[in-house]
């Protein structure tokens, strides 16, 4: 039995692109900290990015959703707001790749 090596080189995938998205949108809400429903936002971004969600995009989804409906409900900067439907579309573009085997 052989041993397994790690790969010389590293694909860059659509759920990776996901996550840095879900990075920007925490940076962006930490920055602009202390507009209305600033706490309840972080707080499902922390779930979205949760290892729960990862492991099942339905929960992730959820999580967006809800962020969705308190960015659109608040006063909510517009670079927040601008992660929020970048956030959309890389998750659109995510679940695509994975239904046509792209996702790695």
């Amino acid at each position: 039995m052989g041993f397994k090596t790690e790969p010389t080189g590293y694909i860059k995938t659509a759920i990776s692109d996901l996550q840095g998205t879900w990075e920007n949108l925490k940076d962006s809400t930490i920055e602009h900290f202390g507009f209305e429903n600033s706490d309840k936002l972080m707080f499902h971004i922390h779930e979205g990015m949760s290892w729960e969600s990862v492991r099942d995009l339905n929960k992730m989804k959820d999580a967006m959703i809800l962020i969705q409906n308190i960015t659109n409900a608040s006063e909510t900067p517009g670079e927040v707001t601008f992660w929020v439907e970048e956030l959309r579309s890389q998750f659109d573009e995510t679940l695509a790749a994975i239904e046509e085997g792209d996702a790695k």
